[in-house]
């Protein structure tokens, strides 16, 4: 059977049919890669698999080659970003050509030559991209449309040069301005696929009445005006307009110029004088609020909580400034906040949810403004006590509290409205924690608070309600002996509500009164400090309150470790935990009255510093017996460190007389002994009580002159290491130091400090018989402390004696030799480092080893 045609043909007429389907597919695979581009942004796409190769004929090769492989196109040319950066770079340069070619000169041509020219150039310029869109060249076209917009602007400076060159620059810049926004808008929305007119149109929409009230020699409120009318046109345009650039900007340019118009008229309002003059700006601000609750209503949800804010606060501004007007100027915060507080009454207007927020937000930031406004005054009530640590019973000030404050100077007068701010303020909180239930129902459409913001506003009226009470007696200008009363009642009463809050729970409103019930302490503490008399009551009776907060704290604690079921939930442990570690805030509290009283009945009896000291220990003593009553409780540690602290104190008394000192750090080491019979307490006070009675041994010794005192140490000594072998032969176990620490020290560091002052030889060469005897033999028994104090006194005895020679030969030495000899010694240590880090290694587990 014969093939027609016969295959060799018929396979290479396949061949060519083939390569001619290839070539067709290449072309339209990268005609639809370009379309895609126009079309769309440039971005990554996934790469195409490549499809595989096109097998080769068995026949003979086909004199028709494929113009491109089988599978997809290759890339293009160059990416768009580059042809974006060419178009952008050549517009600028037309630009920067054009502006030269008006402002400067073009050979002899005059500016009305240039204004013709410039004028074709621009129409050309309007009329080439509508062609450029056509053949589908869009950033072309957005290239020549900035550059017609720029040149529309040197078109209309060239018209006021040659038309209308006596013209008023203001007033032609307004016309101008306009009828460039007027154009472009037209231009934009003819050529819709332009990106560029219409936000163009926008921006120069916001000079002319702006330049038209500049032009005429208007007032601020007629500013204020022009600006609010233009922030209203941008609000329409950002609502209705087309496209997504113009109402950005549109929207930009509402904040901007409306936020501008609102605080000229802010201005304007708080700066009224008189009656008359505060409704303009009211007005104007009242329409602000207007407009921005129009654009609210329509906008996002976060612009619309922006626009209620807004709103809330024009519309406070306007009745408060028109109500402020009438009233002394002293009472203008309370009118504002009088204003936010009824700004409150719009949660229940038929508002969106989002403006309704933000009208809440702005009576929030008024009531702020006038807390923070009130502020100043009970600061200077609160720190201006301090005043009377550097007049400490100078007598009861002459101008009453305000003397006592340091601050009679000062117009109080002028701050009266302080008080009723933070009272008003602090009972509208208050009858939100009260009453909040009710609270809630009614914010509903608005807000719904949870149990923090509950919290948060107890605590804010508890802060508050201090503050304001605290400011009162200084604002009232009372005498001094009347306002220590009123201080120390108020301290009682936020401790009280301290108590009260923190027994049903740790909330915020028993902490914020227990921080107020601690600064009010202090500052009524330090105001006291005027008159003998006045600090004995105020500390005894701020003793009393400390000590009654830190029973009842305590008592709440074990009741509610009573309560807690077999197995507590964590949530309720931590609860009764929480009241242990509160209760030693007061206990602590209450172990610093102490203190000052009893520095105050050393000062009353005539008693120098150092004198005083012993009755200082009585705190410590009191607080060494309240830990042995405390015991168990988180509580007992901070009150025994703030007794020990008092401890210090007394040492720093005494530091300018020797014998007085010695007496205290003995009594301090019959107080740590004490305090060392408990177990939980003896690691750390037993070896406290032995340093201190080795010290105040030491400085006996040292007052009374003594220049041998080796004859009062060694009869310690001797019984003291004879103590210390007994303690060994019952307890194997226990430490060197605890054994023959004290008993070794308390005669070879007096021996030492005497041996480094005697010119003689025989004591420091006994001293280092005896050190060497002792190093010696800790290290045969291998005892830590036989060795390291003997080897540390040998050390220092073997340097006193060698000192005059060392200093002697190094003043031979030339002086470039230490610092050589430092140098090849640092050498061989960093050479060494591993082997001498090994080596000290050993050392530290060798004495680790040792008892």
């Amino acid at each position: 059977m014969e093939h027609v045609p016969p295959p060799a043909e018929e396979l290479a007429l396949l061949d060519r049919e083939l390569a001619r389907l290839d070539a067709r597919r290449s072309q339209l695979l990268v005609r639809r890669a370009w379309l895609l581009s126009v079309l769309t942004p440039p971005v990554a796409r996934p790469a195409v698999p490549p499809a595989p190769p096109f097998a080769a004929p068995l026949g003979p090769p086909s004199p028709v080659r494929p113009s491109a492989p089988f599978g997809p196109p290759a890339a293009p040319a160059g990416p768009r970003s580059a042809q974006n950066v060419l178009l952008t770079l050549g517009g600028l340069l037309l630009t920067i050509a054009a502006i030269a070619f008006t402002l400067v000169s073009w050979g002899h041509m005059g500016i009305g030559g240039r204004s013709a020219v410039l004028g074709v150039v621009t129409v050309a310029a309007l009329c080439a991209p509508a062609v450029l869109l056509r053949r589908g060249l869009p950033a072309t076209a957005e290239s020549l449309s900035a550059l017609a917009s720029v040149l529309m602007i040197l078109d209309a400076y060239a018209l006021h040069r040659v038309a209308a060159p006596e013209a008023d620059g203001r007033g032609f810049a307004a016309v101008a301005a306009a009828v460039l926004a007027v154009l472009w808008g037209a231009y934009g929305l003819l050529l819709d696929r332009l990106r560029l007119p219409l936000p163009l149109a926008v921006a120069s929409a916001q000079l002319p009445l702006v330049l038209w009230a500049w032009a005429a020699g208007a007032g601020a409120t007629v500013f204020g005006w022009a600006l609010l009318v233009t922030a209203a046109l941008d609000c329409a345009i950002a609502l209705w307009g087309k496209g997504v650039a113009v109402r950005v900007t549109a929207c930009v340019c509402c904040w901007a110029t409306g936020l501008l118009g609102l605080l000229v008229a802010l201005a304007q309002s708080v700066s009224a004088d008189a009656a008359t003059a505060a409704p303009a700006p009211g007005v104007l601000l009242l329409v602000g609020a207007a407009v921005a609750v129009f654009g609210a209503w329509r906008a996002p949800a976060g612009l619309a909580v922006a626009g209620g804010v807004v709103a809330g606060l024009c519309g406070v501004a306007a009745v408060g400034g028109v109500l402020r007007a009438g009233v002394a100027w002293d009472w203008s915060v309370p009118v504002y906040l009088l204003c936010g507080v009824v700004l409150l009454v719009a949660v229940r207007a038929p508002l969106p949810r989002p403006v309704g927020q933000g009208l809440v937000w702005a009576s929030s930031a008024v009531t702020v403004g006038a807390v923070l406004a009130a502020a100043p005054p009970v600061g200077l009530s609160l720190m201006g006590a301090a005043s009377q640590l550097a007049r400490v019973w100078s007598g009861t000030p002459d101008d009453g509290v305000r003397g006592a404050l340091g601050a009679e100077s000062l117009a109080w007068s002028q701050m009266a409205a302080a008080p009723v701010v933070l009272l008003v303020v602090a009972g509208l909180l208050g009858a939100a924690y009260r009453w909040w239930t009710g609270f809630v129902r009614v914010a509903g459409p608005v807000l719904v608070p949870g149990a923090a913001w509950r919290g948060a506003a107890g605590a804010g009226a508890v802060a508050l309600g201090w503050a304001g009470f605290t400011v009162l007696p200084a604002i009232l200008g009372v005498s001094y002996a009347a306002a220590l009363p009123v201080q120390l009642v108020l301290v009682a009463g936020v401790f009280a509500v301290a108590v009260r809050g923190l027994r049903r729970g740790m909330d915020g409103v028993g902490l914020t009164a227990l921080v107020c019930g601690l600064v009010g302490a202090v500052s009524a503490g330090m105001l006291s400090l005027a008159t003998e008399a006045a600090t004995y009551a105020v500390f005894a009776a701020l003793l009393v309150v400390f000590g009654v907060a830190a029973v009842m704290f305590g008592g709440a604690a074990v009741s509610a470790a009573r309560a807690l079921p077999p197995t507590p939930s964590v949530q309720a442990a931590r609860a009764v935990r929480a009241l242990q570690v509160v209760q030693a805030v007061p206990a602590c509290g209450a172990v610093v009255c102490g203190m000052v009283l009893a520095r105050a009945v050393g000062a009353s009896m005539g008693l120098a510093a150092y004198q005083a000291a012993p009755v200082m220990l009585v705190v410590p003593g009191v607080t060494v017996w309240l830990g042995v009553r405390l015991r168990g409780l988180p509580s007992a540690l901070p009150v025994e460190l703030t007794g020990a602290v008092a401890g210090v104190v007394a040492v720093g008394m005494a530091v300018t007389d020797r014998p007085f000192l010695a007496l205290v750090l003995a009594l301090c080491g019959v107080l740590a002994a004490g305090t060392a019979v408990r177990a939980e307490r003896r690691p750390v006070a037993g070896y406290l009580a032995m340093a201190l009675f080795v010290l105040a041994a030491w400085l006996r010794l040292s007052a009374s002159g003594v220049s041998a005192p080796e004859a009062y140490t060694l009869p310690v000594t001797v019984p003291a290491l004879a103590v210390g072998v007994l303690r060994r032969r019952r307890d194997p176990q226990a430490s060197s130091w605890t054994a023959y620490g004290a008993g070794l020290a308390a005669t070879l560091v007096p021996s030492l400090f005497t041996a480094w002052a005697d010119p003689h030889w025989v004591r420091p060469l006994l001293l280092g018989v005896a050190a060497l005897v002792i190093t010696l033999s800790g290290a045969r028994l291998r005892l830590q402390a036989l060795l390291l104090l003997g080897g540390a006194v040998l050390a220092l005895d073997a340097l006193h004696e060698l000192a005059p020679y060392v200093v002697q030969v190094v003043g031979t030495l030339p002086r470039w030799l230490p610092p050589a000899l430092a140098g090849v010694l640092l050498l061989a240590v960093g050479a060494t480092y591993e082997q001498r880090l090994r080596d000290a290694r050993r050392l530290k587990d060798a004495l680790g080893r040792m008892r």
